[in-house]
């Protein structure tokens, strides 16, 4: 068994992690610190103990993983606190504010023997999955474009903002879910162009971003912005004998917002009409038009890799390098923005 406590019980806490973690028996869920009790909005748990004494959750000997489910801004703080304590820590997205604090954070683990690392669950995102086993099915020939498109429509938010913060920025907050997919695929680009902006004017809130990440003639962009009225679609991949495009995202969120949970046999499960479509040319130069069945995505299975490494040993699926790598990215796209 795998005993485990948070730090954050908001909606990172309640949505994002305690409904996979519910589903497995491997792992119990012994402690959930929150620092103003008044505060609590979530449904509490039975058999889970609520505290605001931290040094409750970090003295614990019983527990072996804390979950830092916080701000952004107080990451670093949280996990360093977690493993001084020696406990082994799984962190929220973005997972540091800087590379350094990135690479501070990893060698300390690495001294005392621990394991530390991101919470990377769109790497277990439905389109994402299913666009991996489409391009190794190889009908689509050698790969010459991927786009990834992760838009909104949500003009208010970026009016409201009168500031910018890198850590904070659109680029950090999204770009962490979908470079995060490019890193752990693809592995390392020969070179990124950078086309992060401000649609707004200097002085606001990064609103837009369309990184283009070269790995030898493949060209794979991940774009975002916070004013398309139409979504893009999720996933345009191009080979040199066809092509593959999913409109649709994974439905795993849009089911957790709606508070329809992982114990629903259909929860995140996808209908035909969001299955993507599979164009391509065979031997013969007939052209194949159909649908491809999505693969059932599993937020959870960050957890079930994590389980594996503290109980069993095995190695990290989520590494240090490929965690420092997004951190580099990012930091370098927003680094000319005021």
């Amino acid at each position: 068994m795998l005993t485990i406590g948070y730090i954050g019980n908001g909606k990172s806490t309640n949505r994002y992690h305690l409904p996979f973690v519910q589903q497995r028996e491997n792992i119990k869920v012994k402690t959930i610190y929150r620092r103003n009790p008044e505060h609590d909005s979530w449904d509490k748990i039975a058999g889970v103990n609520y505290t605001s004494d931290l040094d409750e959750l970090l003295n614990d000997k019983d527990i072996q993983l804390i979950v830092v489910c916080t701000k952004h801004d107080s990451h670093y703080k949280y996990a360093k606190l977690v493993l001084e304590h020696n406990k082994n820590c799984l962190v929220e997205k973005p997972f540091m504010e800087t590379s350094a604090q990135a690479k501070e954070i990893f060698a300390l683990a690495k001294e005392k023997g621990l394991i530390v690392q991101a919470y990377q669950n769109r790497r277990f995102d439905s389109d994402f999955l299913t666009v991996q086993k489409v391009m190794e099915e190889g009908k689509l020939g050698d790969l010459l474009e991927v786009e990834m498109h992760y838009d909104y429509y949500r003009r208010e938010v970026p009016e409201s903002v009168h500031s910018f913060d890198p850590a904070s920025s659109f680029l950090y907050g999204h770009g962490c879910h979908t470079l995060d997919q490019v890193i752990s695929y693809f592995g390392k680009p020969d070179h990124i162009h950078y086309d992060v902006r401000q649609l707004l004017g200097q002085g606001r809130m990064n609103d837009y971003f369309d990184l283009d990440l070269y790995f030898g003639r493949l060209k794979v962009s991940v774009k975002s912005s916070y004013f398309r009225l139409k979504e893009r679609p999720s996933f345009a991949v191009y080979g040199k004998k066809g092509c593959f495009v999913k409109q649709t995202k994974d439905r795993q969120e849009e089911h957790l917002k709606l508070f329809y949970m992982p114990d629903n046999k259909d929860f995140g499960i996808e209908t035909i009409k969001h299955y993507g479509e599979l164009t391509y040319i065979d031997e013969e130069d007939t052209i194949h038009e159909k649908k491809v069945k999505s693969v059932n995505g599993d937020y959870g299975r960050v957890y079930d890799d994590l389980y594996e490494a503290v109980i069993n040993g095995k190695d990290k699926t989520i590494t240090d390098e490929q965690t420092l790598l997004q951190m580099e990215i990012l930091e370098t796209g927003v680094k000319n923005l005021k």
